[in-house]
């Protein structure tokens, strides 16, 4: 059987990741094994941080709610039972839209939430 030699194919792949590690310090974009090493772990931190910034966007809306809510005479968990109970729907993310950019808005809803 005849010998193959990989180097067109190895050198690609070499390529293609030393293309994504373009801009990154020092030998990080310029040897493979580094670069392949840094392209891994830029991989897996961007893979845990997009489920990260969902909590902590989360967070940001509830504290933002919470704010406004006391301006209002009132608290985060009791406005968002009230609106509950009123049934209505409004998620975090749209409740911390109007307090924070619309707060006449936020009034009314406060106010129609009731007690």
């Amino acid at each position: 059987m005849a010998r193959v030699k990989g180097g067109v194919v190895t050198r690609r792949r070499h390529l293609r990741t030393l293309r994504r590690t373009q801009g990154m310090f020092g030998s990080r974009h310029l040897l493979f094994r580094r670069a392949n090493e840094a392209l891994l772990k830029s991989l897996w931190y961007a893979y845990r941080d997009r489920r990260t910034r969902k909590r902590d966007l989360r967070k940001l809306w509830i504290a933002r709610i919470n704010a406004a809510a006391r301006l209002h005479g009132t608290s985060y968990s009791r406005l968002m039972h009230s609106l509950e109970a009123a049934d209505i729907r409004l998620n975090r993310k749209v409740l911390a839209h109007l307090a924070a950019r619309e707060p006449q808005a936020f009034a009314a809803v406060v106010q129609a939430a009731g007690p």
